[in-house]
């Protein structure tokens, strides 16, 4: 590696990871492969990157802007010191975060097997220790997390920004500035969203005792709760088992697997808690006093997470600018799957924050990524990123508006060079290619206008008709090679992918095609493209990995959720195909919050009203919500709650008895490539008593 060209942060971060103690003792996750620091792949059936891959990374070096250093002079700016450890350890016992599982990155050499921008966002990203942005003021822990946390010393105590995604990691960190400046309690903390990655962790740095006396605060924008417990809860397990293709989160960190996830390392994999804020932010600029600091609160609702908010500083000029801002363009459609996202509204968030804070921040920072300091530094990167996604929602369309389909719109958009030129434009969390095609999809949906795509067979069923008129496996297998000889990986994927299709237990067949995916997944800059294909290689090759994901969510989240969104999930959960023909109607009544619920049977479909009580209904179930959550939570059951005198059925229990034997325990480990097979099979149980949300880390 030319050190020059990534800047001089290597030279700090070597000593950053010195030392070898762990908090603790343990391990369980997929870390770092033992041959990556000799460059060996981790895989038996690996290749090493192609003389195409490596061409194509070579002019990369050669055109992109490795020039400008400032984000690595930015990176290292305020340091103050770094742990002796690389490990924090989970409290089951698991490795929950491991900094020294990346130290491959800092062996000074180029990697082919690595996008070269992505390889310097990955060196940025090694960042580890505590940082002051503020001098006196304000200072952020980075490293010990796919989030930074983010400390401002107030009057009495620390207010803390995004206390991360597990209880140790953001414990550690708390643990970490008290000692090298000095304990203080912690008096406020802020969720700047919904998503896992930034409140996961409160558990580490408060006492929910405190948050409901009012001795602390725990400040959120509106709609945080509603977001934070059903963004991924009904298609949760769809969710939780993609993530494992988005953030790779079972490849080995290697050159020739996991390097990154943009926006931090990876997720901790410790335990996620939630605990309701007591101050919300509903209006779209609210100012408060917190500890004797000021801070005026922006809500940007609809562009990161649905619900969202920046700060800013104003005695201190220093704009906390959430996850809107970082040093990626992040994602309008997340891989693991969520709602589409508005980028037309993101930027018009952002145009509105350069303007009316953009003209004094003298720092801007962030919950992930490094901070910017200087006003003519902040307003470049705030225009940078406002015109990224002002770009990408007009061009988009204007295509659209021109016949460009949503099947061929990622072959079309471009950025204009003076974005390409910025490092903060480049769709590390994004892609280019699945951004534009989420444009469309907002718009006009997932239809190309072509009648023979709108209602396609499934592959499995397409599958075999086109193997069988491209004169079957042998054949579709040598074309698929010279393919992949010549470099044409993705004309090669067409082909080999509908082989797959059609004969999933052809593993010659499976190996080729991970082989394709393979060099596909070395050439992309957005680490969540490059493990979506390296991740689906190492399956095709061998099944799915094993090892500790981080998790997904807790009993915290179960108990927030409102018994509707509940009752909703419980609808989905429910095999239609088992109650076919049953009706029934069950009142739900919660003495201690006084709700009142009609649950009806019906045509398949389970639905719910609130505030509503059936005259003649067929069973009355009275329960208290706090009883009730440990059915919700899968700690208890109706019956042994009805045997020790916390629940009263009243009525025939058999449309109850129907719902509770036709619900299924979703598992996320069905395929997502053919041939893969899944682990286990999909059980009934106790009603309303699945807990496992999908994670939405960083989203």
């Amino acid at each position: 590696m030319n050190i020059q060209k990534y800047g001089v942060v290597i030279a700090l971060v070597v000593p950053l990871l010195g030392g070898n103690a762990a908090l603790g003792a343990g391990g369980g996750a997929v870390l770092a492969d033992p041959g990556a620091m000799e460059g060996k792949h981790f895989h038996p059936k690996g290749k090493m990157p192609s003389k195409f891959t490596i061409d194509l990374q070579n002019g990369l070096r050669a055109t992109l802007p490795f020039d400008d250093k400032r984000d690595f002079e930015e990176a290292q700016r305020g340091f103050v010191a770094a742990p002796s450890y690389k490990q924090i350890i989970a409290e089951a016992g698991n490795v929950a975060w491991d900094m020294g599982s990346y130290e491959y990155l800092l062996q000074g050499k180029d990697f082919d097997s690595i996008h070269p921008s992505l390889q310097r966002q990955a060196i940025l990203n090694m960042a580890y220790g505590l940082y002051e942005v503020v001098p006196g003021k304000i200072w952020q822990v980075r490293g010990f997390d796919l989030a930074n946390i983010s400390f401002v010393k107030g009057d009495t105590g620390w207010i803390v920004f995004d206390p991360l995604t597990a209880k140790e990691t953001a414990k550690a960190a708390l643990e970490f500035i008290n000692e090298k400046l000095g304990e203080r309690p912690v008096v406020a903390v802020v969720y700047s969203h919904s998503h896992a990655d930034h409140y996961g962790g409160v558990r580490g740095v408060v006492d929910e005792a405190d948050v409901k006396s009012g001795k602390v605060q725990i400040i959120a924008p509106i709609g945080f709760m509603q977001h934070a417990v059903t963004e991924n809860v009904y298609a949760g397990n769809a969710m939780n088992r993609r993530m494992f293709f988005q953030y790779g989160v079972l490849l080995p960190r290697s050159p020739f697997g996991h390097v990154d996830q943009s926006i931090g390392k990876n997720t901790a994999s410790g335990n996620l808690g939630l605990i309701e804020p007591n101050r919300y932010i509903e209006k779209d600029f609210e100012e408060l006093t917190i500890d004797g600091v000021t801070a005026v609160f922006q809500n940007t609702p609809g562009t990161e997470a649905p619900a969202e908010m920046n700060t800013y500083f104003p005695q201190l000029k220093a704009f906390w600018a959430a996850e809107n801002i970082t040093a990626t363009v992040h994602n309008i459609y997340t891989l693991r799957g969520a709602l589409v996202r508005d980028a037309l509204a993101w930027s018009k968030h952002i145009n509105t924050a350069l303007y009316r804070f953009g003209g004094e921040a003298e720092v801007i920072f962030a919950s992930h990524s490094w901070p910017r300091w200087g006003n003519e530094r902040i307003q470049q990167v705030m225009r940078t990123q406002r015109d990224v996604y002002a770009h990408l929602n007009n061009e988009v369309l204007h295509q659209a508006n021109k016949g460009v389909t949503v099947n061929e719109i990622q072959n079309v958009y471009k950025q204009p060079k003076s974005l390409q030129d910025q490092w903060s434009a480049h769709s590390y969390h994004g892609s280019e290619e699945h951004n534009s095609r989420a444009v469309i999809n907002r718009y006009l949906g997932y239809w190309d206008g072509n009648p023979a795509t709108l209602t396609p067979l499934s592959p499995r069923d397409s599958a075999p008709l086109y193997v069988e008129m491209m004169g079957g496996a042998e054949k579709i297998m040598a074309k698929g090679q010279e393919l992949f000889d010549q470099g044409k990986y993705r004309y090669a994927m067409e082909i080999l992918n509908k082989l797959v299709y059609a004969e999933p237990e052809n593993q010659t067949a499976k190996d080729l095609l991970a082989d394709v995916f393979e060099q596909i997944g070395y050439q992309k800059e957005s680490p969540s493209v490059r493990n979506s294909f390296l991740a689906a290689a190492y399956e095709l090759r061998s099944g799915m990995p094993a090892g500790a994901s981080p998790k997904s969510s807790g009993p915290d989240t179960i108990r927030a959720m409102t018994t509707g969104l509940w009752l909703d999930f419980v609808g989905i959960r429910l095999d239609s195909t088992k109650v076919e023909g049953m009706t029934g109607v069950i009142n739900l009544v919660t003495p201690d919050n006084g709700e009142e619920y009609v649950v009806e049977l019906s045509n398949s479909a389970l639905t719910n009203i609130k505030g509503v009580k059936a005259k003649n209904p067929d069973l009355t179930i009275t329960i208290d919500r706090t009883d009730l959550e440990s059915v919700m939570g899968g700690k208890a059951t109706f019956d042994e709650l009805i045997a020790s005198g916390k629940a009263k059925f009243e009525g025939d229990r058999k449309a109850f008895n129907a719902i509770r034997s036709s619900l299924v325990q979703f598992a996320p480990d069905f395929e997502l490539m053919p041939g893969t097979k899944p682990k286990t099979e999909p059980s009934a149980m106790d009603p309303f008593a699945q807990a496992e949300p999908a994670d939405s880390s960083g989203g």
